[in-house]
């Protein structure tokens, strides 16, 4: 569940994720940007998160595309290239060669990594930008915070326990 707190002068107003807290249009936020409704605000942070969850979901599929691209490359450099394979294009399926296929499949898996790298890259931006966003507003998550310190916590106090080395033995 994602609360966002947002301060609004003397007040805290929170949101809390699908549900917001029913708010009048008069409370604002007050960055250095100037004055913007809480709303919209919050309404520009589910934007920029659903945008980065949604190239984050393209960039897997395509992963997965590029490992089954892998597999057939794989399978197919094996076998003799006079042999007959078959190729689904465009919802056709296509009698060709091993020798036909092959440079076909490697080009494609090519240009499926180098859409994966783009994505990559412009999930790193969206991610900045969502940062930035972030620290604009002051919008806090909960339970983000709460795992950080409990992470450095389990940190800190596995220093202090006897055998909390980290290694295992068998």
């Amino acid at each position: 569940m994602t609360v966002i707190t947002v301060w609004q002068g003397p007040k805290l107003s929170t949101l809390e994720g699908n549900n917001p807290l029913p708010l009048p249009n008069s409370l604002f936020c007050f960055p250095s940007a100037g004055r913007y409704l809480v709303r919209q605000v919050v309404a520009g942070f589910q934007r920029l998160r659903q945008e980065q969850r949604s190239m984050a979901t393209k960039a897997a599929e395509l992963e997965m595309e590029t490992n089954e691209h892998s597999l057939v490359i794989d399978a197919l450099r094996e076998a003799d290239p006079s042999r007959k394979c078959y190729r689904l294009i465009g919802g056709v399926l296509v009698e060709r060669t091993v020798q036909e296929v092959l440079p076909a499949l490697e080009s494609n898996k090519e240009q499926i990594s180098k859409i994966v790298e783009s994505l990559n890259t412009q999930m790193q931006a969206k991610r900045q930008e969502l940062n930035e966003y972030r620290e604009r507003f002051n919008i806090r998550i909960v339970g983000e915070e709460e795992a950080s310190n409990k992470a450095t916590e389990e940190r800190e106090g596995a220093g202090t326990k006897g055998g909390g080395t980290g290694v295992l033995v068998s």
